[in-house]
């Protein structure tokens, strides 16, 4: 009773972490100017894609968990819900390969970096994931690629037929299709990743040594500063990259071996680590991509203070009145006079000085 309590609360608790995490990231991109850029689109896709894992899947996966593997809806239910759960992490995975090669473009070229990055490209990009996402999820589990005997799995279950032997609600992985969905779905995007990340540190580190030869010896420390950056820059895409590995090599070489066998085995302790591991990765996003952009930060601190609507609120207010304050003879009128609709205009001497429709609170820096 104790062991399946703190397997039920810990298993909540990561839900409300992955969806909140992410939660935030669609926030702080939609209330915070300074994140209205077309690269976030991707940041915002992954989030919207383990959002939706955290909503849809893992709340069925910690029921299963929770009763051995045991399904109770039926194996047509049961065949959605696998899907549901390849299509997303198939997405996730694709969404991290996009944001490392946006950054790729990003470091390697950035004069032409706005003429690559279009919002017609973007948006094909996104197609692209969510397509080759359906086709590796939806189409297979559907058509029976994925089983020994090419035939659909779990059509033959009713509701309630949980209990009958061999009835486990799982993607059987049983022929040469499991090498050709793992090499679709993670070793080629892994080996990408890789590639893309060697890239972008091989660029940095050119950059820096530019920057050294260039800077004068009475300026060592603003090299000195460029090598601090290029440490946590390094730090930051080994982070990212080593979270990706650790979360899913586990997960699907498993797998892999798994499905070389031509009987399927009941879910073991072993199955749940490894897949929950896979899981941890849509709870380390939110975590690790925004957490080094110092907008993202601000973002957070906004959203997490209350002060992200209050701000927006002021300035919807502020617009709906004349954008003007006056001061007489250099000197500022008083604050009653501000309370009214936030402007005060008053005349003399020809004496008249405009200030920003938020009371003189200039905007902060990007």
């Amino acid at each position: 009773m104790i062991s399946t309590t703190v397997r039920w609360l810990f298993l909540v608790a990561f839900i409300i972490l992955t969806i909140g995490g992410n939660v935030m990231v669609c926030l702080a991109v939609v209330l915070s100017r300074r994140l209205w850029r077309m690269a976030n689109c991707f940041v915002v896709s992954l989030a919207v894609t383990d959002l939706l894992l955290g909503l849809l899947v893992l709340p069925l996966s910690a029921t299963l968990e929770l009763r051995s593997g045991r399904w109770p809806l039926g194996g047509a239910l049961c065949n959605i819900y696998i899907s549901l759960d390849v299509l997303l992490c198939t997405s996730s995975i694709l969404s991290l390969l996009a944001i490392s090669v946006d950054r790729y473009l990003a470091i390697s070229a950035p004069l032409n970096y706005s003429r690559r990055l279009t919002r017609l490209r973007v948006a094909l990009a996104l197609i692209a994931i969510w397509a080759l996402s359906l086709a590796v999820s939806f189409v297979p589990i559907h058509l029976g690629w994925n089983t020994a005997d090419y035939r659909v799995q779990h059509l033959d279950w009713g509701m309630g037929d949980e209990d009958k032997e061999g009835r486990y609600c799982q993607f059987e992985w049983n022929n040469n299709y499991v090498l050709i969905y793992v090499f679709s779905s993670f070793y080629l995007p892994l080996l990408l990743m890789c590639g893309m990340y060697l890239c972008i540190f091989r660029v940095a580190r050119e950059q820096v040594r530019r920057i050294r030869a260039a800077t004068p010896s009475f300026a060592r420390a603003q090299s000195t500063a460029a090598i601090a950056r290029e440490h946590k820059a390094t730090v930051t895409l080994a982070a990212v990259l080593g979270a990706f590995i650790i979360c899913w090599f586990p997960y699907f070489t498993f797998f892999t071996f798994v499905g070389i066998k031509a009987k399927t085995n009941p879910p073991n302790t072993l199955h749940s680590v490894v897949l929950w591991m896979g899981y941890f990765n849509s709870a380390l996003n939110p975590i690790l991509y925004p957490a080094f952009n110092r907008d993202f930060q601000r973002a957070y601190t906004e959203l997490l203070c209350c002060r992200g609507l209050l701000q927006r609120k002021l300035h919807l207010t502020c617009m709906s009145v004349p954008p003007c304050l006056t001061f007489t003879n250099g000197k500022k009128v008083p604050r009653q006079f501000e309370k009214h609709n936030g402007t005060v205009t008053k005349k003399t001497e020809g004496e008249i000085l405009t200030l920003d429709d938020r009371n003189g609170v200039p905007d902060e820096p990007s």
